[in-house]
């Protein structure tokens, strides 16, 4: 059995569900915060039999968008967007997962 946990933004993370749990696998969902921009993601956690691990993560590259989004550029952001013209194009978004290797596992 394994553990997976995947890191998403959190506008990807309804659509990430649905297909997740319509695919019949039981899904957990953590707010939390962190990153390099500090912005809301939704981490998953998942239970999951070794055979159908490639099952999860084809739905997590399929429902995880790749986008760019437009940042406040040096340390304070806030400064930074005072700026004219201080902002950059950076790559946010897809999935960050990890695949754990699970010894005991109960259901109660």
């Amino acid at each position: 059995m394994k553990l997976v946990m995947a890191v998403i933004q959190d506008q990807d993370a309804d659509r990430t569900i649905k297909a997740l749990n319509e695919a019949g696998h039981r899904v957990t969902r953590v707010a939390s915060t962190g990153g390099f921009f500090r912005i809301g993601n939704t981490t998953l956690l998942s239970g999951v039999e070794d055979e159908r691990v490639a099952s999860v993560l084809n739905i997590l590259k399929t429902t995880c968008e790749r986008r760019t989004r437009l940042m406040p550029t040096g340390p304070n952001m806030v400064d930074s967007a005072a700026m004219l013209g201080a902002l950059v194009e950076v790559e946010v978004g897809g999935a960050t997962v990890f695949v754990l290797d699970v010894e005991h596992f109960e259901q109660a």
